[in-house]
């Protein structure tokens, strides 16, 4: 790989196309294990100069527009809590223009190197509300000038906070030059939680879920020690509610692959012993299940509680630096999705938080009013444990599951290329097809071996090899046709992607339909949701634009590891559970263990009938539990 030139697999490029299907992922996942996405050495320069400049022109702007932040003395801003706040505001403009996370190649896009702002500025691009049955005045999927008008009500909303003078309030360190006036804080979290239940896609991609409550906390609350003590709850809370959802084998896939793509991971050995046996076998090996849970989830669930509770500076310091240490590593393998500028705030507001604001002096969760720290700690755990139990009510954001490796998610198969270029003639919005824009610059042979290289890397991981099964026995070759990951689309058709299929299920796609009409068979799509805590099953969803919903059912999340990511053994056993009537499957036939039950109960739950207690119904979940008990 040279510094402006991609890796690409050894294969005559006329030839690749011409390759069979899983043949051709095995060798894209092979690849990967050896050299990652192979994008160019100057990717990684680019995000290097991006957090450079984030972090210049944060402090930029939050010493220019501060009464009492003075450049000629920058190291005496670092107790000060309107820095904290006005720093949390720049990132989250960055962030819901598009500017951070999600910006460049890393994130799929690539001309232009972002989606937001070019998509949310303009009426008529697509929008997701997410409950448009249940709130009132939100049905529709066409943004229109309300959403327009209200996208840069918050734009100006963010800009006025960055510039406004501080306010005092009670308990305020002596000296301290203030938070932010609390009147304009309460405006902000007011406009994008309406704006969250107009478009989920905006509102997730300001991290609403991360800053909003402690926001919250600074606006509604009339003592500092209270903000504090509530600011410093709900970070403990994101990382230990992120530690938790990483306690199944998925995460072990998510560390193996994103060292694989580490731009200085540079010795061929490491890379190949993040695997169990290559080129045999590329499932995780025990070095990477040491550095996922040791390094990773053991970090996230003890040091926070240090950090809250030590009464010791060095007890808290020991926790700081290794929470610096995990971000680091995070910011080091320039993930997919690239949430740089978030690791770097949250670098910077561990040591701001407990630091400064130590337990010891004064701010332990004791020293919050008791009714306010209970407020706190359900507002705070609420979101996270209906996120373990019941993912299909929540975005994985809000569930705190980043980089688990227990996300929903899809993968489509188009019938051909024309299907896919009806996205750019009769969907308005920014930017192209991946393909279209890649093209230009690599030619259509290498931008296609990019493309699916996607694909290739979702089935890298076990929800993957799921949505591979499903397309299997859903359409009738995967040779003749295209497939394509969820990431790719949702990033074109909506602008923004960050590992959520709550953002591209029938909601998304029966817009997309709306305008493109395609014909039964011509786009399917197969839907995993996030594995719910303390079981083995996974529910999916099998998804025609024309049709809607026409399969669902679910498979045991072991099942999906326990395979090769190319499927060799065939598609990964499950049950189908509901078949919408009159429709047959193209594919092959369903594995052994699959059965059809035409039943579903009337909230949306998938039943599988069982004998006994007069014929009634239990979850598939609660019967697979059973069985396996």
């Amino acid at each position: 790989m040279g510094y402006r030139t991609a890796e690409l697999p050894d294969v005559d490029l006329d030839e690749f196309a011409k390759i069979p299907f899983f043949e051709r992922m095995k060798l894209l996942q092979l690849h990967w294990v050896e050299h990652g996405f192979g994008t160019p050495k100057q990717t990684g320069t680019f995000y290097a100069w991006k957090i450079f400049l984030y972090a210049l022109f944060g402090l930029i702007v939050a010493g220019a527009f501060t009464a009492g932040l003075e450049f000629n003395n920058i190291a005496g801003w670092w107790d000060e809590p309107i820095l904290y706040q006005k720093l949390m505001i720049w990132t989250i403009l960055l962030e819901i223009t598009g500017l951070a996370a999600t910006c460049g190649p890393l994130a799929f896009h690539f001309d232009p190197p972002i989606g937001g702002i070019l998509y949310w500025w303009q009426n008529d691009t697509l929008r997701v509300p997410p409950y448009p049955k249940r709130v009132p005045l939100t049905k529709g999927n066409r943004r229109t000038p309300w959403d327009t008008g209200l996208y840069k009500l918050i734009l100006a909303s963010l800009i006025l906070l960055l510039v406004l003078s501080p306010q005092h309030v009670d308990g305020l360190p002596e000296g301290s030059a203030g938070i932010l006036p609390q009147w304009a804080v309460l405006i902000y979290c007011g406009l994008i939680l309406l704006m969250g239940l107009r478009d989920k896609i905006i509102f997730l991609s300001s991290r609403a879920e991360q800053y909003v409550p402690t926001l919250l906390c600074f606006s509604l609350f009339s003592n500092f020690v209270d903000m504090v003590i509530a600011a410093k709850v709900f970070i403990v809370i994101i990382w230990m509610g992120a530690g938790f959802s990483k306690m199944q084998h998925g995460f072990s896939s998510t560390v193996s692959i994103m060292v694989q793509n580490t731009p200085w991971v540079v010795w061929d050995r490491f890379r190949k012993a993040t695997v169990k046996d290559y080129p045999n076998d590329i499932r995780p090996s025990r070095t990477t299940h040491l550095l996922a849970h040791i390094g990773g989830t053991t970090c996230e669930l003890i040091m926070p509680l240090v950090l809250l509770f030590a009464p010791w500076g060095w007890a808290t310091w020991i926790a700081i630096i290794s929470i610096w240490m995990l971000h680091t590593f995070i910011i080091s393998t320039f993930p997919l999705a690239v949430p740089l500028e978030w690791n770097v705030f949250f670098i910077f507001c561990v040591a701001f938080l407990f630091a400064n604001f130590h337990a010891g002096d004064g701010y332990a969760v004791w020293d919050m009013e008791p009714v306010l720290l209970v407020t706190v700690l359900v507002a705070a755990l609420f979101p996270i444990v209906l996120g373990a139990l019941r993912p299909q009510y929540v975005s994985f954001l809000v569930g705190m599951k980043q980089y688990a490796g227990n996300w929903s998610a899809a993968t489509f198969s188009l019938r051909n290329k024309e299907i896919e270029d009806r996205i750019n003639d009769k969907i308005v919005k920014s930017a192209d097809n991946q393909i279209d824009q890649l093209e230009p610059l690599f030619g259509p042979e290498i931008s296609e071996i990019f493309i699916q290289k996607a694909v290739a890397f979702r089935m890298m991981h076990p929800m993957g090899r799921m949505h591979i099964s499903g397309l299997m026995c859903h359409v009738d070759d995967l040779d003749k046709r295209i497939q394509r990951e969820g990431e790719f689309l949702s990033n074109v058709l909506t602008g923004w992607n960050f590992g959520d299929g709550h953002c591209l299920d029938e909601r998304l796609i029966a817009a997309w339909q709306e305008r493109c009409e395609y014909e039964p068979g011509d786009v399917i799509a197969v839907f995993t949701e996030s594995r719910p805590a303390f079981t083995n099953i996974v529910q999916y969803r099998v998804i025609d634009a024309a049709l809607g919903t026409v399969e669902k059912g679910f498979y045991r999340h072991d099942d999906a590891y326990n395979t090769q990511p190319w499927l060799p053994d065939g598609p990964i056993p499950h049950t189908v559970t509901w078949r919408q009537e009159g429709y047959e499957p193209q594919g092959v036939p369903h594995p052994g263990n699959a059965r059809k039950v035409p039943s579903i109960a009337h909230d949306g739950t998938w039943l599988i009938p069982r004998q006994g207690a007069g014929g009634t119904a239990e979850s598939a979940a609660q019967s697979a539990s059973r069985a396996e008990a």
